[in-house]
């Protein structure tokens, strides 16, 4: 009787939980789940959002492989922006968080407003703008000129040997704002009693208490970090659109984002858009894979 009991007891609350959870599957099954299958199933399709959607089997993956001109430009740009600005900002993100994990209250509060605010501010890439501006009023060109070290203004955004290091910096100066605050949160659940143990156990100094204690005791929230960071990194599109129009020069710093977004938007290629959309799809789950094995493997 009493495991009868005890059995219904917890049948009854797996009930509740599954009711919670509905709303949230609900809506991740039809924001996301949905439109990647929705994705993949129109990949093997031409579609122009007009006519009937026909079947054109692996037509676009032979056309993004072997005969379009600019999906490997747009390829090699995705991965070495990833590259570039993924675990850099994840690595930024947690020594920052670590340093102003060790102030008080008040200047650690202050700290993280500053990290944060470039998230919430969507247009502050004009900022960006103005500073590299290609005439003599853009304020690196004016500073640069005042000072003899040119003579006349540096086209930055227009030049596809500065495009791309100003693109990282940008990235950056947005992107660190979530992980920041997630890795803040990490340290400061950490449980203090652990320092004490560890130090009695034979830890000596600060790193030994990194790599024993902290990064294994916000082991989840590194992995959101990098899960954050990874979906930044992946998806640059709206800034170096911003930054320097589309295409940029010689397509320098254009991503599979951007190019799907001319492909789907302007051309309305829905189905080569769609492809295009899924191998980007496959880069992250491959990216959040192999990061998901490293965090762990760290936090052993």
């Amino acid at each position: 009787m009493a495991k009868q009991r005890k059995k219904s007891m917890l049948s009854g609350s797996r009930w509740q939980l599954y009711v919670l959870l509905a709303p949230f599957l609900t809506i991740f099954s039809l924001m996301i789940v949905l439109p990647v299958l929705a994705s993949m199933v129109l990949s093997f399709f031409n579609f122009d959002m007009v006519s009937t959607p026909t079947f054109a089997g692996l037509d676009n993956y032979v056309r993004m492989f072997l005969h379009d001109d600019i999906f490997p430009i747009v390829l090699k740009n995705t991965i070495l922006l990833a590259i570039l600005t993924g675990p850099t900002g994840f690595l930024l993100s947690f020594v920052l968080a670590w340093f102003i994990n060790e102030f008080g209250r008040g200047p650690r509060t202050l700290f993280s407003f500053m990290f944060y605010a470039p998230s919430l501010a969507g247009h502050a890439v004009y900022i960006w703008q103005i500073l590299f501006s290609s005439d003599s009023y853009g304020y690196i060109n004016s500073f640069l000129m005042s000072l003899g070290l040119t003579t006349e203004p540096i086209a930055w955004l227009s030049n596809s040997s500065y495009i791309v290091p100003i693109v990282v910096v940008v990235q950056l100066w947005s992107s660190l704002g979530i992980s920041f605050l997630s890795n803040i949160s990490g340290l400061q659940n950490i449980n203090t009693e652990l320092y004490e143990a560890g130090a009695i156990d034979g830890i000596r100094n600060r790193w030994q208490e990194l790599w024993y204690i902290t990064l294994p005791g916000m082991k989840h929230m590194l992995l959101f970090s990098a899960v954050m960071q990874i979906a930044s990194a992946f998806s640059i599109s709206n800034i170096i659109t911003q930054l320097a129009g589309y295409p940029t020069v010689g397509y320098a710093a254009d991503t599979i984002v951007s190019y799907l977004h001319d492909v789907g938007t302007v051309k309305y290629e829905m189905g080569y858009a769609s492809a295009l959309s899924v191998i980007l799809f496959l880069l992250m789950v491959g990216t959040r894979w192999l990061t998901n094995k490293l965090i762990n493997k760290t936090g052993r």
